[in-house]
């Protein structure tokens, strides 16, 4: 099985929520209280993701973390690369040296898996945080009403 790290799905989760209400300040407890994200998680996360250029931070009593770029211009590769390191199927793939294998000398396969690689790396980068909001449902932070339904209309002919 394929799987994306426990961290890197915890942060595009927490991204989500963060870009949901991009205009408000975040802290480790709000994302994991949110989220349900463990708080060590949340906060190793945020700090990571700053690092790395796509929050920024703001120090002190009042401070937190906001997105440093509209959630259109952040993709789900962005995320995983910040979080795990390249997006490669196997070590041999994403061009760090001493990462071979001990077969590459006579490996066949390496070319078909760069294909797939490189699919799975192309796929991750055309999903937007902004994507990812509208594909999930709201679900209002801790002490906020959830929304209400619209009415609907109906005509009756």
């Amino acid at each position: 099985m394929i799987r994306v790290s426990r961290m890197a799905d915890y942060g595009v989760v927490a991204m989500t929520h963060i870009a949901r209400r991009a205009e408000d300040l975040h802290t480790a407890a709000s994302v994991a209280d949110a989220t349900g994200v463990p708080l060590p998680s949340a906060t190793k996360l945020l700090k990571l993701l700053a690092r790395q250029g796509i929050l920024a931070s703001q120090r002190g009593a009042h401070g937190g973390y906001t997105l440093k770029r509209r959630p259109a211009d952040v993709s789900v590769a962005d995320l995983i690369v910040a979080i795990d390191g390249p997006i490669a199927l196997a070590d041999c793939l994403h061009g760090d040296e001493g990462a071979a294998c001990g077969l590459e000398s006579f490996c066949s396969i390496r070319s078909p898996w760069q294909k797939v690689s490189d699919a799975i790396r192309v796929a991750l980068e055309e999903v937007s945080l902004a994507e990812m909001i509208a594909a999930t449902a709201y679900v209002p932070p801790p002490g906020e009403p959830p929304p209400r339904p619209r009415a609907e209309v109906t005509r009756h002919g």
